[in-house]
Formats: structure tokens, C-alpha cells, sequence
């Protein structure tokens, strides 16, 4: 039996049992591991299946993201029923991404992973890790196949959310000809993806404008650190006094990362407690998943991140000793 369908099988079995599934993306979820959640959870209760959707505090959605079906019947985690028959890790490259859930999940009777980051490890006793999947959310389309349970607009918006995301609207090397068949399937049921597309990439309040170009006037460009390196950085206290929450900081690494001279753009976001969230994408010649996994973190070839509890300068310096 496949990976596939040894994870169709488990799910399933839980459907046809009507036993309580408790899913959840990593901490801070973004629209791959939201959109793979709610879409899962949606469909195993459409089978028959008790089902609690959350993911690790703090438990607080991006304005961006919020509007997804099923969003708002998201359970904090520390309000989980008791003793679930399966715990099903959505997107999570390891146990540390689940936080608080990495308890359930480890002493539930069944778990089962379902990710696409190259750097998971594998852990749980049932896997679907693959890392040519464009998304997590290809791998749940997927799934919900297997379950016999159709697509409508409802599952596809969750399902186009994350696969716009993660493949950068289509833009990405991840982006192979079986994305564009299963964004075809997705459209197929009449989701408005220009709207989709719209509240997740092209919708800010004006303070992110303030924000962005006080991290982009003092970006540092290092063309010969690897094969050249452009950085910056912000703090959620600057972006709250942009009047903006914390997650408006996910997206500068996207602005940087237009830098030509260099192959590697990292941004470094500073949290209250003083430690700094790293993200790290790659334009093609650098494996920042190995940068990003020997500090403590994983990821992808192309896209990778970890968490420093180094100041600042000690972040970057560990970074370009690396590259």
C-alpha cells in the first residue's frame, strides 16, 4: 500500500467510525497549512467524521486569511476534545512547528503527517510527506479524492488559497504541469480566484506602506557573501506603530527577494520577547533549507526559515557564515 493510500485508508476508517479527528497547521499558519486544514476538515465531516480543526497559539488569524470557509469555527488549542481517535499534522515540517499539538498528536492512538517540506524528518505513524508537491493542499486534494468526496467552491476556495501561495501566484519553480491541472479542477467550480488572489496578496492597510519602506531603505546588499545576499529588518513593535499586526511583516521577504544581485534574500522579524523569526528564500543557487535546518529550522530549497534567540547582528552573522 502506498503513502497515499495509506493515508486515504486511516482517514477513512475514522470517517466510517464517526470518531472524533482532531486536524492542525503549524503556529502561524499561513494559506498552505489554513487552507489544508479547513479543507481536510470540511471533508471528513462531510464523511461522517467528528472533526476539531485548530493550530498552536497564539491563536490569532492574519486579517488575510480569516475570510476562508470554516475559519471561524477554528478551537484554540488548549480547548481540544479529550483523547481524539486521530490527530492528522497539516504542513508542519517538524514537531516543534505544532507547538502545544505536538502532545496530542504524540499520544494519540493514530496520527497521521501530511506535508510537502523536504526538511520534515517524518514523525507520527502514518506519513504523506512529499516534496514535490507543490503545497500541502495538492496533497489534501488528493486525499479528499481518495475519500470520494467532491470538490464544490467551498473546498476549493481553502484549496486555491494555499496553492496560490505557495507556488507565488503561479511564479515559482514548485509551479510543475499537475498544479495547473488541479488549479483547472479548483476553477472548474466557479471560485472567483481573482478575488482570492486579491484579499491574500493585494490588500493592506496604508500603514504597510510606512512599514515597507522603512525595511527596504535599509536593506544591505552583500554580493559576495555566497552567491550574493540581500537583507533586512523589522519588529512587531515597529509594525503596531504602523498600526499594523505582526503577520504584515510575512510579506517583506517578498519585496526584498526582487534584489537581482543577489541569489539569497533574508528578513529578519524581531517579536517582543526579543527573538527574530528568519525568513530565507533562494532564486535558484542556494539550498536555504540547509541554511535554515543547521540554525533550527527547515523549509524548502527556495523558501526556509528559523528562529533565532541570537540579537540581531549575531542572526545575520550566523546566516552568512552559512552561505
Amino acid at each position: 500500500m502506498g503513502a497515499l493510500e495509506a493515508a486515504v485508508a486511516v482517514l477513512a476508517r475514522a470517517a466510517d467510525d464517526g470518531a472524533t479527528v482532531v486536524l492542525s497547521g503549524h503556529v502561524q499558519p499561513d494559506a498552505d497549512a489554513l487552507g489544508s486544514t479547513l479543507a481536510l476538515a470540511e471533508g471528513l465531516r462531510r464523511r461522517g467524521a467528528r472533526v476539531t480543526a485548530t493550530f498552536p497559539g497564539p491563536f490569532v488569524l492574519p486579517e488575510s486569511l480569516a475570510w476562508l470557509p470554516g475559519a471561524g469555527a477554528l478551537v484554540s488549542s488548549d480547548r481540544l476534545p479529550a483523547d481524539p481517535a486521530l490527530v492528522v499534522s497539516l504542513d508542519a515540517a517538524d514537531t516543534r512547528r505544532l507547538g502545544d499539538v505536538a502532545a496530542v498528536l504524540e499520544s494519540a492512538p493514530v496520527s497521521l503527517v501530511v506535508d510537502h517540506h523536504a526538511s520534515n524528518p517524518g514523525f507520527g505513524t502514518v506519513q504523506l510527506i512529499d516534496p514535490d508537491a507543490a503545497a500541502t493542499v495538492a496533497l489534501v486534494a488528493d486525499l479528499l479524492e481518495g475519500l470520494g468526496v467532491p470538490l464544490d467552491g467551498t473546498l476549493a476556495t481553502c484549496l486555491y488559497a494555499g496553492l496560490a501561495a505557495d507556488t507565488g501566484s503561479f511564479r515559482f519553480g514548485n509551479t510543475a504541469p499537475g498544479t495547473h491541472l488541479l488549479a483547472a479542477r479548483l476553477l472548474e467550480t466557479g471560485i472567483d480566484h481573482a478575488r482570492i488572489s486579491q484579499r491574500l496578496f493585494d490588500s493592506a492597510p496604508f500603514g504597510w506602506l510606512g512599514l515597507l519602506s522603512a525595511a527596504t531603505g535599509r536593506a544591505v546588499l552583500e554580493p559576495a557573501t555566497g552567491a550574493g545576499l540581500v537583507w533586512t529588518w523589522a519588529t512587531t513593535s515597529e509594525a503596531a506603530a504602523h498600526g499594523l499586526a505582526p503577520d504584515h511583516l510575512e510579506a517583506l521577504v517578498d519585496v526584498v527577494r526582487a534584489a537581482q544581485e543577489a541569489d539569497v534574500a533574508c528578513v529578519l522579524k524581531g517579536a517582543d520577547d526579543g527573538s527574530w523569526s528568519v525568513s530565507l528564500r533562494s532564486r535558484g543557487s542556494t539550498d536555504v533549507s540547509a541554511v535554515a535546518q543547521a540554525l533550527g529550522g527547515g523549509g524548502h530549497r527556495m523558501a526556509a526559515g528559523f528562529t533565532s534567540h541570537r540579537d540581531r547582528e549575531g542572526t545575520i552573522a550566523a546566516v552568512r557564515e552559512l552561505l
